[in-house]
């Protein structure tokens, strides 16, 4: 089964939010990097969303300037789409799902911002839409203005995806499977925090 990674809304417009102050991991840029470059080294297919809001004036409104990807990414290499999405999951406003059913993808790996909307929205969708869904719970994160932690807010997501619309894992496991089919070794050996700690992964 051919699998992809994609990386939802890891966009400049956050940080220019007061937010994002209470952001869970605002590195959140080092697991998503490692998780592009080890896509990169299987051949998997990576994906790139960002999120706009057309004529708002807010973060969100290209017109504004801070719809593009964090400056400490990896930069979209010349076959990895960029999408811009209107929705909060990633599919009914793009053309994601034909450019996945073109590269014959049937497993797709979620990262982003934020955990509890548009990456758990893509990954309930994806689900539905027959994908096997993998989230990647230490390359997630969200900011603290629901009331609850990023932790807790993380710890909930989990919980509601577990089992029924996706799979959890770490970068470390996309890693490892990474390097069981091509010898891939990471250039690092610690996992960038995402606001609490991470368990083993579970199926």
């Amino acid at each position: 089964m051919s699998r992809a990674l994609i990386v939802i809304d890891v966009q400049e417009s956050f940080r220019a939010r007061p937010q994002w102050d209470e952001i869970g991991n605002p590195k959140i840029a080092e697991p998503v990097n490692r998780l592009v470059r080890a896509a990169r080294a299987a051949g998997d297919r990576v994906f790139w969303v960002l999120h706009t809001d057309l004529g708002t004036g807010d973060v969100f409104d290209p017109a504004e300037g801070h719809v593009r990807l964090l400056a400490e990414l990896e930069q979209p290499a010349a076959d990895e789409p960029v999408l811009h999405k209107t929705s909060h999951n990633a599919f009914t406003t793009t053309n994601l799902q034909q450019l996945l059913t073109e590269a014959g993808v049937g497993e797709l790996w979620v990262c982003g911002i934020r955990a509890e909307q548009c990456v758990e929205t893509t990954t309930r969708l994806g689900s539905d839409l027959g994908y096997r869904m993998v989230f990647v719970t230490d390359a997630v994160t969200t900011d603290a203005d629901t009331g609850f932690t990023p932790a807790e807010i993380i710890e909930r997501t989990e919980a509601v995806l577990r089992d029924r619309f996706a799979r959890i894992a770490t970068v470390a496991d996309y890693e490892s499977d990474t390097a069981a089919v091509v010898g891939y070794e990471s250039d690092t050996t610690t996992v960038a925090g995402s606001g609490r700690e991470v368990a083993a992964s579970a199926e």
